[in-house]
């Protein structure tokens, strides 16, 4: 899987990122791994609630042991290090992505753009990942749900009901990739299509391209997650006794995000705080993100 003569021009460029993976890394060669910036990693914003929910989550704490957090610059490295104990540099100079950086502008675009190029890094290393934006609350072990000898695993802001059909919309915020040379190739390819789509984000153009990766030569296999169980503020579900992660999407503005991520926290502590008879009664719900509802109807 690994190439020697690729590889060591690639670890000029992601120092020290090999070794760093091989303490990260589960047994199987899976590494779970988000991207932040300075805003997102300030004290009270997301990292904070990220980092909580696997804290206050079932049983799930032991995957913060697994877990690579990738800092946009030198100051939310030095906040990630204060917090956590695997982060890793990767400066992004092609615009100004310390900021909240609005949806969609073009500090946004650069920086997630940027995020794809350690992934791409991780699997021609030889490793597994699964991507998880800071703003996804984790509850439960997302992998016992998870094919994980699919090429990718995608969650979705619509889920229509049918895992393998290629028009349920995949979300970049939550998926996972098996190290294969093929999906080493899709990767190369996703990146390369940004050209062809120059105002799209890195889900967008995924979506463009993903049937073509899947019938073309590469034959990608491509898995869609379920929002019962993946669930965000877009197919908003809000079964507590099933989720194991909430992303918030569909929600423009970072204190939005924060503030109707901050009531799902205390939803869920309130939740695993009762017994289990009484969870099971399904009266438990969260409270509805409405600051996120109100951002989208006024974006």
């Amino acid at each position: 899987m690994q190439r020697p003569g690729v590889l060591i021009v690639l670890e000029e460029k992601f120092t020290g990122l090999a070794e760093l993976l091989t303490k990260v890394a589960t047994d199987d060669g899976t590494v779970i791994i988000t991207s932040v910036n300075e805003a997102w990693a300030r004290l009270g914003s997301l990292l904070d609630l990220f980092l909580a929910s696997f804290k206050n989550g079932e049983g799930i704490a032991h995957l913060l042991n697994h877990t690579l957090i990738i800092a946009m610059d030198t100051i939310t490295l030095a906040r990630c290090e204060a917090v956590h104990p695997h982060c890793y540099l990767h400066e992004v100079t092609s615009a100004n992505v310390s900021s909240a950086n609005r949806f969609m502008t073009k500090s946004y675009l650069e920086l997630i753009w940027a995020r794809l190029e350690v992934p791409q890094h991780i699997l021609q290393l030889g490793y597994n990942y699964l991507s998880t934006d800071v703003d996804v609350m984790w509850l439960r072990n997302p992998f016992r749900y998870i094919n994980l000898y699919t090429d990718m695993a995608m969650s979705t802001d619509g889920f229509n009901g049918n895992v393998d059909d290629l028009k349920n919309v995949g979300n970049g915020g939550f998926y996972y990739i098996r190290s294969t040379n093929r999906t080493v190739e899709m990767l190369k390819r996703w990146r390369a299509a940004r050209s062809q789509f120059p105002s799209a984000h890195d889900q967008g153009v995924l979506n463009e391209i993903k049937a073509d990766l899947a019938a073309g030569e590469l034959q990608i296999k491509f898995v869609f997650l379920e929002t019962t169980l993946f669930d965000g503020f877009c197919q908003f579900h809000g079964e507590m006794d099933k989720v194991c992660t909430m992303h918030a999407i569909c929600c423009i503005g970072l204190e939005n995000k924060v503030h109707d991520l901050r009531n799902l926290a205390a939803d869920w502590k309130n939740y695993t705080s009762v017994a289990s008879m009484e969870k099971r009664t399904g009266k438990h719900r969260w409270t509805p993100p409405n600051r996120c509802k109100a951002s989208m109807r006024q974006h």
